[in-house]
Order: structure tokens, then sequence, then C-alpha cells
């Protein structure tokens, strides 16, 4: 198999750990995946672009995600939708050839282009045509027809843009808070969260689900499920990760990972010697 080698230019590539996806190794033999920073008129709002690329596969090949707490807006001949912070894990199949251009807002990036609480997304995907009208079809179809994904990129920068997003400090205070989530691993209850926040329980809830769309007691949780993933493919012990991760036993831990990866921890971790 030929793989279709995305085009962008190496000053603006973003290399960052494939955290979310479900056997990553395994998966890059099937496709290509890279991801762009945005231009400096738009990073307030969107954290990167990436588009995967795949051609002439000989089966299907599924790709089973981890959500993180993002919208994300993907444009491909099958779909082209805004997806809100998905709780469960979800798959996408791929077959023959094809491109998947995605856009993934910073946390709290997508409300000035929304213009109400990101919460109402959560669960959801929404049609781009859907959403905005007649402008977000032909957005669609132009980065569709362009062959070269830095230029379907700018196209998509042009339209966001067009839309004349606010800045907004409260979004950027919840897309730090939300960095803070993800780096600091000792961080594992909201009450810690919002001591750091300076801000309530009850109003570090409220931000969230207004902001990213989702209560910040998922968030912390689903980082910790990054984390444990990882590690757990690099063979750390289960107990040992658990009580570090501040799931209160392995069992918790065990019925979190499964239901969000779709499978235990040890076959997760066997993984690694098949890939």
């Amino acid at each position: 198999m030929a793989a279709i080698v995305p085009r962008l230019p190496e000053a603006r590539l973003v290399k960052t750990r494939q955290r979310g996806w479900v056997n990553p190794y395994e998966g890059l033999n099937a496709f290509d995946f890279a991801r762009q920073a945005p231009s400096p008129e738009i990073s307030a709002y969107v954290e990167h672009f990436w588009v995967v690329t795949w051609t002439d596969l000989a089966e299907p090949y599924e790709q089973r995600i981890v959500s993180h707490p993002t919208v994300n807006m993907t444009i491909t001949h099958d779909f082209h939708q805004i997806a809100g912070v998905i709780k469960g894990g979800f798959s996408y199949t791929m077959r023959g050839s094809g491109r998947v251009l995605g856009t993934r807002f910073r946390p709290g990036g997508f409300r000035p282009f929304l213009g109400g609480p990101v919460s109402q997304l959560t669960g959801r995907f929404v049609e781009i045509g859907e959403m905005y009208g007649a402008a977000g079809a032909t957005l669609v179809e132009q980065a569709l027809a362009e062959p070269d994904a830095q230029a379907a990129f700018a196209l998509i920068e042009r339209f966001l843009l067009s839309l004349g997003p606010d800045r907004d400090p409260l979004a950027e205070e919840v897309a730090a808070l939300v960095e803070m989530a993800e780096s600091d691993v000792s961080v594992t209850r909201v009450d810690e969260l919002a001591a750091r926040s300076g801000r309530s329980v009850r109003s570090l809830q409220r931000v969230f689900r207004d902001y990213v769309g989702i209560g910040p007691k998922w968030v912390i949780r689903r980082f910790r499920l990054h984390e444990a993933a990882e590690r757990v493919y690099q063979g750390l012990a289960l107990a040992t990760l658990a009580a570090e991760l501040g799931y209160t036993d392995q069992a918790h831990l065990t019925r979190d990972f499964t239901a969000a990866v779709g499978m235990p921890p040890a076959a997760y971790a066997r993984l690694r010697n098949q890939s």
C-alpha cells in the first residue's frame, strides 16, 4: 500500500502524542495523520487542523477514538459535520482511498461560533450546512474539491474569520484550566481544579458546561483515561496506575477504561506486542 503523504508546511506541523487513538501505532500502518498549527488570526479559537489520508486499502480499517473535551469540524466525502464533545468512544471505518479534514477547536473556542452554551452540542453531530446555511455548504464543497490540505485549511480559516468571532477572556481562562487538567496528573478531583482556578465548584461546573460543553469531572476523568491508556500500553502495572490517577481501586479503573476504550486494560496492553 502506498500512503498519501499530507502536504503540509514543515514549519507549521504540530507534533503531539497520539492520545485518544486506540492502538495508534497499528493504525499508522494503515493511514497518514498530520496536524497543522492555525494562523495567528484564528489561534485564539482553533487548537490545530488535522488531516487523515489513506489509499488503496486492501480491506476496511476501523480506527476507534477516545474523544477529547473539544469540538471538531470534520469534512470528508462521507460526512461534513460539527461534533460536540462525545462522551463515549467512537470509531470511523476507512475504505479504499480517502481523506478527512479536521478542525479541532480549543476548549471554549467554539462558543463564539455558536453564540450559546456549547453543552447544546454535547453528544451531537450537526451538519455544517445546517448550522451555517449556504455559506457552510459552499465551504464543504470547496474543501472537498481542494486536493491540497494546506489550501483547504486556508479556506476553513477564511470561513471562520468571516463569521466575526469576538475574543472572550472567559473562554481563554477555561482553555487554560482544561490544559491544566490534562497536563497535571495530580489533579484528580473537581475541588482541586476549582481551588486552583479560584472559583467555587459550582461556578466551575457552570462555566465548563457553558464553554467546554461538559462538566469538569468528566474532563478530568477523560484525561486520566488517556494517561492510563498510554501507560498501560507501555506496560505499567494497573494497580499502581489506578492509585496514581485517583481511582478508588483497580476495578474502578478497569470499568471506566473498558467503557471508553472498548476493551479491558489487559487486552489493550497485549496490543503492544501485536503492533
